[in-house]
């Protein structure tokens, strides 16, 4: 294969990485098992432009990105529907995609799958147009981030305590706001604290991530709790993957989803992938079923891609 790579050093774990060193492993890595690389490491406000010219390198048929899920995220964005396959290195802080497909979460180990693993075809979801890997979500969990990235934090460690402290001061004091979900013939109304709009459903039993990355369905979280002690449990439920453990989370599923939200637009926010975004009062969100190539470790129960 040959590989072009952008590394954030400014996204997730890559901040306090020495970027060089790890440069040369993949060098080793990879050369070392036949493949070409080329690599640039560049800050977090040179990362568009640094993936719009691997994308459009002619001779690059993978596309490796190290950062936080923004930078993933930006990454699959521009190979959606493209005969160049994604590669993620596990840098962010959990790393959920990468999860998802398989991928070692040490970046030696990950590297070390890189080198002889395969291309396979996964899902990936559109709102308003905006492709995203992971999640769109609003209410509690757009407060929370919102808050997060005010209290600033400088390492993985920091950027979960600082999670902590804004999901606490998220659940004394949730958001609220009517809602209406069109689901094909079924639509439904209801006033919610937070809602949840996957790429394919969540597995059980662990982090919030999709068992099957290729499963073809949007999972639909709506959480109606409101009270401190429901908003707890229900923290608790998500971080250990018993959402059906939890009376006030009401869970769906479609290819198709019409989110109309009712609330006043200072305060509309939602979050794609990590990143803060406004939130439009009509947004669309429509699965695209195998649109993105990713590279996967060599025993993956994923579909084969043939070149």
């Amino acid at each position: 294969m040959r590989y072009a790579a952008v590394l954030n050093r400014d996204g997730g774990t890559l901040r306090n990485t020495d970027l060089a060193a790890l440069a040369g492993r993949m060098k080793t890595a990879l050369e070392g098992a036949g493949h070409t690389l080329i690599v640039e490491t560049v800050s977090g406000d040179k990362v568009s432009k640094a993936l719009d010219r691997a994308v459009a390198h002619h001779e690059v048929d993978t596309v490796l990105v190290g950062g936080g899920d923004g930078t993933v995220s930006a990454a699959a964005a521009r190979l959606m529907d493209s005969r160049k396959a994604l590669a993620v290195l596990p840098a962010g802080t959990m790393n959920l995609f990468a999860r998802g497909l398989g991928i070692p979460q040490s970046l030696d180990a990950a590297i070390d799958a890189f080198a002889n693993g395969r291309v396979a075809a996964v899902d990936i979801v559109t709102a308003n147009g905006r492709p995203f890997v992971h999640q769109f979500s609003i209410g509690l969990h757009a407060k929370m981030v919102q808050l997060r990235d005010k209290m600033g934090f400088g390492s993985r460690l920091g950027k979960i305590g600082a999670s902590a402290r804004a999901a606490w001061i998220s659940i004394a004091n949730p958001p609220a706001m009517d809602a209406t979900l069109t689901m094909a013939d079924t639509e439904v109304t209801t006033r919610v604290s937070g809602i949840g709009i996957t790429n394919n459903l969540f597995g059980e039993g662990h982090l919030p991530y999709a068992d099957d990355p290729a499963g073809g369905v949007l999972g639909i979280y709506v959480t109606v709790a409101r009270r401190k002690g429901e908003l707890m449990k229900f923290a608790l439920n998500l971080a250990r993957g018993r959402w059906r453990d939890n009376e006030h989370v009401e869970i769906h599923q479609a290819d198709n989803l019409v989110l109309t939200v009712d609330a006043p637009a200072k305060r509309m926010r939602a979050v794609i992938d990590g990143e803060l975004i406004g939130l439009e009062r009509r947004t669309e969100l429509k699965i695209h079923p195998g649109a993105l190539r990713v590279l996967v470790p060599a025993d993956s129960p994923l579909v084969k891609i043939e070149s």
